[in-house]
């Protein structure tokens, strides 16, 4: 059984026009310690979809799914005191702006303290030394000293590995990383990205990596499913995926990456759509 099942999930928000359709009747499942990378352009509705699960939208969507189970709970039906008790603790997830995601009025060290009292009934004392440790197991740099410090005193790396050391302060079982390299530079991402692996290595935990990079796809994820407009074009382990993809869409964006480059400009997927029509 996977630990995460999702079957027909719609996610439509009111505007202004009328209703508008973000998510278009997606499956998607993860297994136990497995790695699922879901890849696509923004607007594809990949971090909709996991906020849905999340209960992170806001009043304005319409979440509508004919399963949406977690290890055989139903996730929609869920009071929420017991929501609470399962997100946060059980399933986390870490954004893409790891700054704009960290309050800039209390520091880092009282941030991750207040998730580990509040969600493991530690005390202060507790809450500090474990801070600390997990400070230490993301790879932060003097963590006594940097565990005073305020978010906007911190690089967007450092940033980024608080965001990660809360997001396992509980030990989840499933931790959803939406574009977590995005606002890094290249050897951060870099480190940012082995630190993911190496930690849902040795907590044993799923991880579902939301990304626009397929070349992030190759070098973490054991399955792929592929967003365009809502909805899922393919869904395939990774190997399979980049030697043999079905979809349009997929070849497309294999074909805009740097590697296949021929003349001044990457191919984009307007042009690799347009030549599978001329085709």
């Amino acid at each position: 059984m996977a630990l995460l099942n999702i079957k027909n999930l719609t996610v439509k928000f009111a505007t202004a026009t009328g209703s508008f359709t973000a998510v278009d009747g997606i499956d998607v499942h993860v297994d136990r310690g497995e790695v699922l990378a879901i890849v696509g352009e923004s607007g594809s509705g990949k971090s909709v979809s996991m906020l849905a699960v999340m209960g992170l939208l806001p009043d304005t969507a319409t979440i509508t799914a004919d399963e949406m189970t977690y290890d055989g709970r139903d996730i929609s039906k869920l009071s929420k005191a017991d929501r609470r008790q399962l997100i946060g603790r059980e399933i986390t997830m870490i954004f893409q702006e790891p700054v704009a995601s960290l309050n800039p009025s209390f520091t880092v060290g009282f941030q991750i303290e207040e998730v580990l009292r509040l969600n493991l009934g530690m005390s202060r004392r507790e809450a500090r030394a474990k801070a600390l440790d997990l400070f230490r197991s993301v790879g932060i740099p003097e963590p006594e000293v940097k565990i005073k410090s305020y978010p906007h005193q911190m690089s967007g790396g450092q940033c980024q590995r608080v965001m990660i050391a809360m997001a396992i302060a509980s030990n989840p079982r499933l931790l959803i990383a939406d574009e977590p390299t995005t606002a890094l530079d290249v050897t951060i991402q870099k480190q940012i990205l082995d630190l993911l692996m190496k930690l849902q290595e040795d907590y044993g935990m799923a991880l579902i990596l939301i990304t626009h990079d397929m070349g992030v796809v190759a070098e973490t994820a054991d399955r792929v499913v592929v967003q365009y407009k809502g909805k899922k074009m393919e869904e395939a382990d990774v190997l399979s995926l980049f030697e043999a993809p079905q979809n349009p869409y997929t070849r497309a964006l294999l074909a805009a990456l740097p590697e296949h480059a021929t003349g001044d400009r990457l191919p984009t997927v307007s042009d690799f759509f347009q030549q599978e029509v001329a085709g």
